[in-house]
Formats: C-alpha cells, structure tokens, sequence
C-alpha cells in the first residue's frame, strides 16, 4: 500500500500520462493507469462502472485526443466532441462514485486568442478562441467549468484544474501530421540531417513566440499538486514563466542536432496566435518553477526519439 492511496491516472498511455508513470514521484501512489480498451471515456456507463468499482482516492485526467494545428484544422468534430465526451464523463463518474479530490489537466488553447499576455487564470472565457483549435478549447473549457461547478455546489470536493503552457518531451508524436511544434521540428532537422538537405522550411516567419515546457516537467508538478490537491488554487497555470520565437525553437533543435543548413519561411501557412505565455504567479507562490532546461529538453527528447521514435 502506497503512502498517498490509489491514484487513477487516464491517458496513461499518452506523452502526459507516460511521464507521469515514469516520474520517482509514482512511487508515492498506487497507480491504475487503463488503456482506452480496458476502459473507454466515451463511454458514460462504462466510466461510472469503473469508477463505482474501483474508487481511487484521486483521478488524474490527462487523456484526451491531441494533435497540432493541422490535425485541429482538419478534424474539429473529433477534437471538440470526444474530448467533450471524456471530460464530462469521468468527471461525473469520479463525483458519482464519490471521489473527492479531482485533478483536471487543461491547456492554455483555453485563453482568448486577444488575451494580452502573460495569460492570467482569471481571462478564461474574456473573449474569442483562437479558430485553428477552437473545438479542443471549448471541449477543455468544458471540463474545467464543470470541476468549478461542482466545487461551488460541494465546497469539500477538491476538483482542480492545472493549466500547463505548450508540453513537448519523452513520448511525443513526431510524425508532423498529428505533432505538435517542437517534436515536428525534431522530426523535420533530423531528417534534413540525414538526406544532406541544406534547407528547413519554417511555417510563417517564425518570430510568433511559444512557451514550451518538458513534460517531465509537467509529471513533477502533477505528482506534486496531486499529493497537495486540497491547498493548491482552483485554477493554476503550469509553465516557464518566459518564452521563445519559433525561429528560436528551430536554431536550437539545429544545434543539438548539429545540423548546419539554412531556414527558408513560407509566409502563407497558418501560425496560430502571435504570443502565448502563461503569467506563473500562482504557480511562484505555491513554490515550484521547471528544473530543465530547454537545450538539456530537447537533448532529452531527441535522444528518445533516436533510441524509440524511430525503431
């Protein structure tokens, strides 16, 4: 028997869900991790059986479908509808089943596409989405009005909300048809690396500005905020604090890589929002900050692409 109870984490299977089984960390918890066969979001009796069945002291919600901005351009149904769908109903399996601590996992997509930054927790639903992923947006927004929702009808139900800044890391997706920015640009310099092409295309012009944090990271705050879930705030944005250009991004994938070409720009793509930075207030008052380093991130991430990615 762990020291801090049963611990029910969904997505395990994903670049979130993975870290966080991988964290030291995990070992405070005894984890029930199903995959999407042993149990189905989507599925509404189906999460209220599990959930009856096995009533972990604590959910993690981290699974989701999940993809960059030409995989929410071309299947917005899906992203909006299934994540709509696997939000609501473990939530309102874990609060039917009686699970009093809830830790929701969100995304900085929530915040207006206008939003001057740093992103505050308080501008959620001030203003327009940003289109490029607007249904994952509204499925997030979703899921963390209904954690609110219920805190403010059980004042005892700790459900809580964490909104992590853009995730890159060990488990990614790198196949830039379902990839999100950095591991696609691991994916792209690689292989202009290994066909000696001397040139990289950037979509834009490359000086929209990202926060990207390592999802190992992001295991270490969760495993913490989910031991401490009853004195954290209600919403928190989990983040850098700084950010970088896209340009940036690139040059530092081509430096790890060693990758010597030049960067060409195809200012017809889409780039989404120009700047997203999370303000980290809550986060610097609660006493924790990201302990790896972008270079020391992307190595990371890197070498698990050449030593599993590509196997």
């Amino acid at each position: 028997m762990s020291r801090n109870g049963t611990l029910l984490l969904t997505g395990g299977s994903g670049m979130v869900g993975r870290n966080i089984l991988e964290h030291p960390r995990a070992a405070d918890w005894d984890i029930l991790a199903p995959s999407s066969s042993e149990l189905d979001l989507t599925d509404a009796r189906t999460t209220e059986a599990y959930l009856a069945r096995t009533k972990p002291d604590i959910v993690v919600h981290s699974a989701g479908q999940v993809g960059g901005i030409q995989a929410n351009m071309a299947n917005p149904v899906a992203f909006l509808d299934r994540n709509t769908a696997m939000g609501r109903n473990i939530i309102m399996a874990a609060h039917g089943a009686g699970v009093r601590r809830f830790l929701n996992l969100a995304s900085t997509c929530m915040y207006p596409r206008a939003a001057p930054n740093p992103l505050r927790e308080d501008m959620i639903l001030t203003g327009e989405l940003e289109p490029t992923n607007e249904g994952y947006a509204l499925a997030k927004i979703m899921a963390t009005r209904l954690c609110q929702y219920i805190r403010r009808e059980d004042a005892g139900a700790h459900y809580k909300t964490l909104i992590p800044c853009n995730l890159f890391g060990r488990h990614d997706k790198f196949d830039p048809k379902h990839s999100h920015l950095l591991p696609a640009i691991i994916h792209k310099v690689h292989d202009a690396r290994e066909q000696g092409t001397g040139e990289v295309e950037i979509w834009g012009d490359g000086t929209a500005r990202r926060e990207f944090m390592y999802a190992g990271d992001l295991a270490d705050a969760v495993l913490r905020a989910a031991a401490e879930i009853e004195t954290i705030p209600e919403l928190m944005n989990i983040g850098l604090g700084h950010d970088h250009a896209i340009n940036d991004y690139y040059h530092t994938v081509a430096e790890v890589i060693g990758w010597q070409g030049r960067f060409t720009h195809d200012l017809s793509r889409p780039v989404g929002m120009k700047q997203k930075l999370c303000d980290t207030t809550r986060q610097s008052d609660w006493g924790w900050s990201a302990p790896t380093s972008l270079t020391d991130a992307i190595a990371r991430t890197y070498d698990f692409y050449l030593t599993e990615a590509t196997t």
